[in-house]
């Protein structure tokens, strides 16, 4: 997760430390963003706002003569990344970049599949669109970008679904991952569930599913589609022709 600006190094040691029981239903998460891309071979995949490495050590796992280069704003996500990934370092690589900026969106070769994680709500409306063109536009044919992410729920009455789903998630986490509570407290807490806030963050800007839905299918993806919901967390993507 990579909260740009507002979010520290503190911030990532402690993600680190708790973000298993903060992420409902990881695993099925990252299983599934995986189903969605497709047999890359020796290529590239690119990884953005990597975190501390979990769906890019997944990547290499599943896919064995495939390169994965990880992005992250965080010295301390990049070297977790590494530590995370170093049984498989000959294919692994990071290197600092701001999710924003648009410098970084070019590279030597065709992507195969471009992948991202708990990230892409901190851009804007604008933002992802001209985000979702700019990776549509680096993608090989038939290269995939895989989203997991915040949605904004559509109504109150969504958002209040989806605040008590991330809640009861997180609790039912804590009680299995750590044998008690402790970790849900921190999770209140630290008002971590952006549906239960009546003032959100201000660097947290999702958008609807739908909209992104369109956005991709505008930036010339095709089989558009979500494949995962619940707690007003999504995984969907699209494929370029």
């Amino acid at each position: 997760m990579d909260r740009e600006a507002g979010w520290d190094e503190a911030n990532s040691r402690e993600f680190i430390d708790l973000g298993r029981f903060f992420v409902p239903e990881r695993e099925e998460q990252i299983a599934a963003a995986l189903g969605l891309i497709p047999d890359p071979g020796d290529g590239l995949l690119v990884d953005l706002c990597c975190g501390e490495g979990l769906l890019s050590r997944t990547l290499l796992e599943r896919f064995p003569r495939a390169r994965v280069l990880a992005l992250d704003l965080s010295p301390t996500m990049l070297a977790q990344a590494r530590a995370t990934c170093a049984d498989h370092s000959g294919r692994f690589d990071t290197r600092p970049f701001d999710l924003a900026d648009r410098s970084w969106r070019t590279f030597p070769e065709p992507v195969r599949a471009f992948v991202s994680s708990l990230a892409i709500h901190h851009l804007d409306g604008e933002g992802k669109r001209q985000l979702y063109r700019d990776l549509a536009a680096a993608l090989a044919p038939g290269g995939a970008l895989v989203i997991a992410d915040l949605v904004q729920p559509a109504t109150p009455a969504s958002q209040a679904l989806a605040a008590k789903a991330w809640d009861d998630a997180v609790r039912r986490r804590s009680l299995e991952l750590s044998g008690g509570l402790g970790p849900y407290k921190k999770f209140i807490e630290m008002s971590w569930n952006l549906w239960a806030e009546a003032e959100p963050d201000p660097i947290d800007k999702p958008s609807t599913l739908l909209d992104q839905l369109r956005w991709l299918e505008e930036a010339g993806l095709g089989g558009v589609d979500v494949c995962w919901l619940k707690a007003g967390h999504a995984v969907f993507g699209g494929m370029r022709p």
